[in-house]
């Protein structure tokens, strides 16, 4: 008898001690997530600034700007919930593109290259895109833990009892992944 109780005792803690690596693993992407979502919301809060100021020189780009308005707007109105993981991420990406357009546009405008405040506002810029790069590496190395647990066997029955489902990963859109034609910038 007092065998099959320091059994059950060994089981119940190794099964105790697997919860709870799920349940660790679950919270630090949740942080890693919230890391992004800090980030992000820097980026949103500069580019108003970043388009206030190229609009006094760019009446060619209104339509990009108007349409990185759009998206800065819906993706703020999203909210911060991890259930719409994969729209954030769609939005960020088209966010992160089409502010690579303006930035590319913007040497188009010798006068506004010069502007000494535009040109902080673009390392500030340069300085938020970094911060969202490791965001997202810090997530996207949480979430391959949780992605781990939540598909190897014994984790993955308490992950699955737990309603946790395999998180997706923040990746390059495929417009990033293409070659870069270095003589399409020369033009």
């Amino acid at each position: 008898m007092e065998m099959i109780s320091i059994i059950l005792v060994v089981v119940a803690v190794v099964f105790y001690n697997i919860y709870a690596s799920v349940i660790k693993k679950r919270n630090k992407m949740l942080e890693a997530f919230s890391g992004i979502d800090v980030q992000l919301k820097k980026r949103y809060d500069l580019i108003p600034n970043i388009l206030t100021i190229a609009q006094k020189f760019m009446d060619h780009e209104h339509t990009l700007l108007e349409e990185i308005t759009k998206l800065r707007t819906q993706a703020v109105e999203l909210g911060r919930g991890y259930e719409d993981l994969g729209k954030r991420i769609e939005l960020d990406n088209k966010i992160a593109g089409k502010m690579s357009e303006i930035m590319v546009a913007l040497e188009n405008y010798p006068d506004i290259k010069s502007d000494k405040v535009m040109l902080q506002a673009i390392q500030t810029y340069n300085e938020v895109e970094e911060h969202v790069a490791a965001a997202r590496r810090f997530y996207n190395s949480a979430a391959q833990e949780l992605k781990n647990a939540v598909e190897i066997f014994p984790s993955s029955m308490f992950a699955s009892a737990m309603g946790i489902k395999s998180p997706e990963f923040f990746r390059a859109p495929e417009v990033e992944k293409r070659a870069i034609n270095a003589a399409d910038y020369l033009k």
